[in-house]
């Protein structure tokens, strides 16, 4: 009898223990504050939802994420392992660059700026403050911009130039904010040269040393234009780098008074070659001016440069002009003459250009053809003692008319 009792009892306890234990998982059930988890798997240690652990900004999905906007990952406990960000951007993609912080609980990248029309995709992978481990997927697309600029760059890349080559930019937009698009510009020399800006305007930016380029330099231009706000809504497209190399030494000093130019090569005189300037109601610009365009056979036309007739032809309007080399935006050349007879080193007679001596077709033997062959684009052709002012510089590459100081000074930045 006692053993049945015992029996008894026994299960009894365990009943109870059954009860209790079902009670207490109900009231856990009961508690849960607002967790999606049950009482069960806090209890049996279920580690957190990812989500909760890695915190990613901007969201999951989001899109047209603004220029503005930060791109951050963390932790609020535990500690980062691995970051790694992926942006795919006109059909590539490229890891972004970041760092994770020393106490790991935060990442992110070098560079602030986001990339427009780009997709962003995230990995992460982190430690709880319990040590569980969780991974973390997102991705975000950023905004498309409706307008964008660029800038047409002189010279051309992998071009060997002269010594008073400028760098200039002729960007297709007015830029508002010149000194971010100045700061992402960047132009260096091999050997080292101190470089300087200046803007003509709000649609050039040129570059130049203080001095000719030394020649054998190489010089790189770093167009980091990509996504920079120019203007309210209007940002840049390019991101590339050129570069060029300067030649030999060679600068030319026309005398307009003289009726004749001296060529020197590394400082030394070439030649004093017979030439003819601006007629008295026609001079031609004084001043320091590069060579930017180099022709075998070209047609001028006065009445593209203002010289017309009462019946609106033009003054002139020679469809083979040999040798010419382009010295201003606005018109100057220095070029072969086969029309003018007997004027070359004795009289000015042009509407502004410098002539020399040619034949019709351009000939390699005549002093035109001779001077051509030894030229190049970024040559410096200078004019002296002509009754003209001064070429502009910001016509043509006329910087080098300008003191380093008045340079300097046509910065945005500084």
């Amino acid at each position: 009898m006692r053993h049945v009792q015992g029996r008894a009892r026994r299960a009894g306890v365990a009943l109870a223990a059954v009860m209790t234990w079902a009670g207490l998982l109900a009231g856990a059930a009961g508690c849960t504050g607002g967790d999606s988890r049950s009482g069960l798997d806090r209890m049996v240690g279920k580690p957190p939802a990812p989500e909760d652990v890695i915190r990613v900004a901007p969201a999951d999905g989001a899109k047209g994420v603004q220029p503005g906007e930060e791109l951050r990952v963390r932790v609020p406990d535990g500690r980062l392992e691995s970051v790694k960000v992926v942006r795919s951007q006109d059909a590539r993609e490229t890891v972004v660059p970041g760092r994770i912080a020393a106490d790991g609980l935060s990442w992110q990248p070098d560079d602030d700026r986001l990339g427009l029309a780009a997709r962003y995709t995230v990995d992460v992978v982190a430690l709880d403050g319990q040590g569980n481990r969780s991974a973390r997927h997102t991705t975000f697309t950023t905004y498309v911009p409706k307008e964008r600029f660029i800038g047409y760059v002189t010279p051309e890349n992998r071009s060997t130039v002269g010594t008073g080559m400028i760098v200039s930019l002729e960007f297709n937009r007015e830029i508002d904010d010149r000194a971010a698009v100045e700061r992402a510009v960047r132009v260096t020399a091999e050997p080292a040269a101190d470089i300087r800006p200046h803007w003509f305007g709000n649609t050039r930016l040129d570059f130049r040393p203080e001095e000719y380029w030394k020649p054998g330099t190489r010089v790189t231009v770093a167009l980091g234009l990509r996504d920079v706000e120019g203007a309210p809504g209007v940002y840049g497209l390019q991101q590339k780098s050129f570069s060029f190399t300067v030649g030999r030494s060679q600068t030319s000093l026309v005398d307009a008074a003289k009726h004749t130019m001296q060529v020197r090569r590394d400082g030394e005189l070439l030649a004093t070659v017979p030439i003819t300037a601006g007629a008295p109601k026609n001079t031609t610009y004084n001043g320091k001016m590069v060579v930017t365009e180099m022709l075998e056979l070209t047609r001028m036309n006065g009445a593209t440069v203002g010289f017309k007739k009462a019946d609106g032809k033009g003054e002139y309007d020679i469809p083979d002009v040999p040798h010419a080399m382009r010295l201003t935006s606005s018109g100057t050349f220095l070029h072969g003459n086969y029309w003018a007879e007997d004027v070359f080193g004795t009289a000015n007679v042009s509407h502004g250009c410098v002539g020399l001596r040619d034949v019709k077709g351009g000939g390699a033997d005549t002093p035109a053809g001779w001077f051509f062959d030894r030229s190049l684009v970024g040559d410096v052709v200078e004019v002296v003692h002509s009754k003209d002012k001064v070429v502009a510089p910001d016509n043509g590459l006329g910087g080098w008319n300008m003191s380093w100081q008045e340079w300097l000074a046509g910065s945005a930045v500084n």
